[in-house]
């Protein structure tokens, strides 16, 4: 059997977005726009990061059958993610309520749905093609149960994206290689308030090798070999959902290609930005071959 370079083991959601011109305070209705549906989960939105840029991928997760499965997973067809590994569930499938202000910036509420579902016994079920993968991929959007799991099952590079911060098996989390988190998740993961720099000082004590996001300032890349700021090309952006992801994907991708950790943050965060100057998650992802901002 020939297995994916990379299995990505994680969420599928439907995204439900509303344009605002701002975020409501406390108490306060704003009128919006939109409110559509479009894929979403960070599982998948990775998976489809790296399938479109020209990795052979497949997910390991869950759908509900619903109206929305369909919705959630046409963009992972699309871009011949193999979806084999990804159950049907009688939960709902997981939605996530998206609002995007004027700015760009955007606040994000995940029902987990099927998610759910994705605990250690689902895991199991795909042990060979998890053990067969060069790098497996995890996020914090499943049950720590199954991330556990989905690390023990692992015989390539385990990367874990901790989005959001979940209370999962600390031995399990310390195979990460890189974890990556942003501003706020490496605090949570160090378990106090810090900047960046400090952050990623102390994880290193503990992590082989970790990736500091910045959004638009870049991103702090740290090995055994000392610590890099990988700076992100200046766009205009329309649309943050999800740039994170296709940061995570792409960086993915150029790890199973050869590169360097720092070197395949520096293609990561010109994918992240390409991203953030289109609407939508998985929709705004480059393709193999696309111009990249520099």
């Amino acid at each position: 059997m020939e297995y994916p370079g990379i299995v990505v083991v994680g969420s599928v959601n439907a995204d439900l977005t509303v344009n605002v011109p701002r975020h409501p305070s406390p108490g306060e209705t704003l009128l919006g726009a939109g409110g559509g549906i479009t894929p979403g989960g960070k599982g998948a939105n990775q998976a489809v990061a790296a399938a479109r840029l020209g990795s052979s991928v497949a997910l390991v997760g869950a759908v509900g059958n619903d109206e929305h499965a369909q919705a959630a997973t046409r963009l992972l067809v699309d871009a011949a993610v193999d979806l084999s590994a990804v159950e049907h569930v009688t939960t709902p499938t997981g939605l996530a309520v998206i609002t995007v202000a004027a700015n760009g910036e955007n606040t994000v509420m995940v029902v987990p749905g099927a998610n759910g579902e994705v605990g250690a016994s689902v895991v199991d079920k795909h042990a060979a093609l998890i053990g067969g993968a060069e790098l497996v991929l995890l996020q914090g959007e499943i049950p720590a149960d199954g991330f556990a799991r989905a690390v023990e099952l692992a015989k390539g590079r385990v990367v874990v994206n901790l989005a959001p911060v979940i209370d999962v098996d600390r031995d399990a989390l310390r195979k990460a290689d890189p974890l990556i988190v942003n501003e706020q998740e490496a605090q949570l993961v160090l378990g106090r308030d810090a900047a960046p720099q400090k952050c990623i000082e102390e994880l290193l004590r503990e992590f082989s090798s970790v990736v500091v996001t910045l959004g638009a300032s870049g991103a702090l890349i740290g090995t055994a070999d000392g610590i890099e700021h990988v700076l992100s090309p200046a766009v205009q952006s329309v649309d943050t959902v999800g740039a994170g992801d296709a940061f995570t994907g792409a960086l993915c991708h150029r790890l199973t290609e050869g590169d360097s950790l720092a070197d395949a943050a520096r293609f990561a965060s010109r994918v992240g930005a390409i991203a953030v100057t289109r609407p939508g998650a998985q929709p705004s992802y480059p393709w193999r071959g696309d111009e990249l901002p520099s």
